[in-house]
């Protein structure tokens, strides 16, 4: 068997771009650099290449988008490893003339997100209202993009931005309070005369909400058709010892203090290691039960999904046990 596998380019899928991770006996892989934002390789939009056209054998995807494509039947199952993860408290800007100094100052105010369902708006609307006790019905969205899953809730006020209007321009031009992005545009980054982040030290923050959740939030996971998992039953270890591979791999890239454009990575990554541990991106069930219960009980709240479902029932029965 020979399958696609569509990914975005971060450092832990490096070695998987370079064919640098031998595939078991009989399977074969094309790495995709795949991405939603441009530039990229193959292309961008990802996530609604493959949760809704099938166009990848495999492919990294949004966690929130999955759960949502999985409840109205897609044909995909999942492996537990997640390839991308962030904190919500690194990508909150604020306009600085907005007043707002801290979460509690949100409530009431213009908020932009890419769209409602987006994995990092849910994460960090959960997050205000159950870590910072900032409920998000108390604040006003704006968002920018359609959904990736089509769904409505009758009576929740969203407020969409006109054609032509950018959200990043507006949080420069005040027109907007605040902005969250899990890419977070140039212009947002650039502007520190106009924008600022809502935390003064957002790794401190990060930290203590490691500290006292205990994970690194998941925004990606990895899917796989389900008809290709009938063909080749080992397929979904064998798609967790690929990305496993690949991650060490990346790992060991830090071993040399002039690896990356960084000056100062190999420190950063020492400190990640007091603060973080040895691997904050651990792969399987098990340790990553909490982080999806608490997803998917936002989720719910949020009235993305009709009610709860097990984490279990997210991934393929073959690897429940990791």
């Amino acid at each position: 068997m020979e399958i696609t596998l569509a990914l975005d380019r971060y450092d832990r899928h490096v070695p998987l771009f370079l064919g640098a991770v031998a595939p078991p006996a009989g399977l074969a892989y094309r790495a995709l650099e795949v991405g939603m934002v441009p530039p990229r390789r193959d292309g961008i939009d990802r996530h609604g290449r493959m949760l809704k056209h099938l166009e990848f054998d495999a492919a990294e995807v949004s966690l929130a988008s999955y759960i949502l494509a999985r409840a109205r039947g897609a044909p995909l199952t999942a492996v537990p490893v997640f390839p991308r993860r962030l904190f919500s408290q690194n990508h909150v800007f604020v306009h600085k003339g907005a007043g707002i100094r801290r979460p509690q100052d949100l409530a009431g105010r213009r908020v932009g997100l890419w769209a409602f369902q987006v994995t990092m708006s849910v994460l960090a609307k959960g997050d205000l209202k159950s870590f910072y006790g900032v409920p998000w019905e108390s604040i006003r969205w704006v968002t920018q993009f359609p959904e990736e899953i089509e769904w409505s809730a009758p009576g929740l006020a969203l407020e969409r931005t006109a054609p032509g209007q950018d959200l990043a321009q507006m949080l420069v031009d005040g027109e907007i309070d605040a902005y969250i992005h899990p890419h977070p545009p140039a212009l947002v980054q650039e502007r520190t005369d106009r924008v600022a982040r809502l935390f003064d030290d957002p790794e401190a923050e990060c930290r203590r909400y490691f500290a006292e959740r205990g994970y690194y939030p998941i925004m990606h996971l990895v899917a796989v058709k389900t008809e290709l998992v009938r063909r080749r039953p080992t397929l979904p270890r064998e798609l967790m010892h690929l990305l496993e591979e690949a991650k060490r791999q990346a790992y060991d890239f830090y071993h040399d203090p002039g690896y990356a454009l960084l000056a100062f990575a190999r420190t950063a990554y020492e400190r990640q290691l007091q603060a973080l541990g040895r691997d904050p991106w651990t792969a399987g069930l098990a340790a990553n039960r909490a982080n999806l219960e608490r997803f998917i009980a936002d989720l719910v709240d949020q009235r993305l999904l009709a009610r709860p479902v097990a984490p279990a029932s997210l991934f393929h029965e073959s690897v429940l046990d990791t």
